[in-house]
C-alpha cells in the first residue's frame, strides 16, 4: 500500500470512528441525581453509544443485574462491543423493553432515558437526521419499521402536514412549509427539504431554519411523543423503592410529558410515589453548551421512588 493510501485509509477509520462518538449530556448531573453505588441495579432506556452507561456500569460494578435498551441495530451493536458480557443488552424501543421487564418482575435502583438523538444520527448523512449533510429524508430509530420521512413528505395531505410541523415542531411557518412541500413533491432528499424551508425562511439564524421541520418528522416517523407518553408510567412501576430515576428531554412537548408524569405521582400526600429531586429542570452550563452545542436545549428531571411501610 502506497503511503497516500494509507493516508486515506487512516482518515477513512478516524473518520468512521468519529462518527461514533457521542458526548453524554448533562452526565454529571445524571450522576448527581441518579447517585449511583455499588451493586445498584441500572436500567438505561435509551442506551445509545453507551456514554452515560459507561460512567454509570463504573460505579454500580460488573455483579449488577444492569440492562441497556435502545432501538437502533447500529447502537446495539456497539453496546455489545463495549459492555457484552457484563449487562444485558436488548434491541427494543423503551415501551417493548419495560413491558417485558415488568412481566418479568424485575425492578431498579437506577433508572435513565436520554429522550435526545445521539450525535451518530445527527452527523451520518445515510441515516437522513441531518439538515447539513445530504442523505435519504429516512429519519428512522429502527431501520426495521416501514415508514420513512420520506413517505410523509411525499404522502401526507397538506393539511395533515401543517398539522404534523406545528404539533411537533412548533413551525410558526408550517402551512407554508406544508404548501411548499405538496408543490414540490416527490423530496427524496434531506438537502432538498432543507433548502425548501430556507427558501421560506430567508435570511441569517443562529439555527438552521430547517430545525423544526426535522425535529417533527422525526417525532412522526418514530412515533416519540405517544410512546413516552405510554412508557413513563411503566418506568415509574420498574423504580424499586428508594430507587431513583432521571429523564432527559429536548423540547418543550416531551419535558412536558415528563413533568406532568413526575407530579402526577408526587406531593404531600397518603397516596404519593414518588418525591422530586429537581423542583425546575436541570439544564446544561454554559461551558457545557461550549462543549457540546447540541446540549443546549436539554433538560434534565428526577425523582426518586418512596419507600412504604411494607415494601
Amino acid at each position: 500500500m502506497t503511503l497516500q493510501k494509507q493516508k486515506q485509509a487512516k482518515m477513512h477509520q478516524n473518520k468512521n470512528q468519529n462518527s461514533l462518538q457521542h458526548v453524554p449530556v448533562l452526565l454529571d448531573a445524571v450522576l448527581k441525581y441518579l447517585d449511583p453505588q455499588i451493586n445498584d441495579r441500572y436500567l438505561d432506556l435509551t442506551a445509545g453509544y453507551g456514554g452515560h452507561a459507561k460512567e454509570i456500569l463504573k460505579r454500580v460494578g460488573s455483579l449488577a443485574q444492569s440492562v441497556l435498551v435502545d432501538r437502533d441495530l447500529r447502537a446495539i451493536e456497539v453496546l455489545k462491543k463495549k459492555f457484552d458480557g457484563n449487562v444485558e443488552i436488548r434491541h427494543q424501543d423503551f415501551h417493548q423493553a419495560a413491558g417485558e421487564l415488568l412481566q418479568a418482575q424485575r425492578q431498579f435502583d437506577l433508572i435513565l432515558a436520554d429522550l435526545g438523538t445521539s450525535s451518530p444520527h445527527l452527523n451520518e448523512g445515510q441515516r437522513g437526521f441531518a439538515i447539513k449533510v445530504d442523505g435519504p429524508l429516512d429519519m428512522r430509530m429502527d431501520q426495521s419499521q416501514e415508514l420513512t420521512a420520506e413517505i410523509i413528505v411525499n404522502n401526507y395531505s397538506e393539511a395533515a402536514l401543517t398539522d404534523l410541523l406545528r404539533r411537533y415542531g412548533e413551525e410558526p411557518r408550517s402551512k407554508a412549509i406544508a404548501k411548499a412541500i405538496v408543490e414540490k413533491r416527490p423530496l427524496t432528499r434531506t438537502s432538498q427539504l432543507a433548502e425548501l424551508v430556507r427558501d421560506i425562511w430567508p435570511g441569517q439564524y443562529r439555527l438552521h431554519p430547517a430545525t423544526r421541520t426535522f425535529q417533527a418528522l422525526r417525532i412522526a416517523v418514530n412515533n416519540e411523543i405517544e410512546l413516552i407518553e405510554i412508557s413513563l408510567p411503566l418506568w415509574l412501576k420498574l423504580l424499586a423503592p428508594g430507587g431513583r430515576i432521571a429523564i432527559i428531554s429536548f423540547h418543550s412537548l416531551e419535558d412536558r410529558l415528563v413533568k406532568q408524569a413526575l407530579q402526577a405521582q408526587a406531593g404531600v400526600r397518603y397516596d404519593a410515589e414518588v418525591s422530586l429531586l429537581t423542583k425546575h429542570p436541570v439544564v446544561p452550563t454554559p461551558s457545557e453548551i461550549a462543549h457540546n452545542p447540541r446540549a443546549r436545549s436539554a433538560k434534565l428531571r428526577a425523582a426518586v421512588k418512596i419507600k412504604k411501610k411494607g415494601n
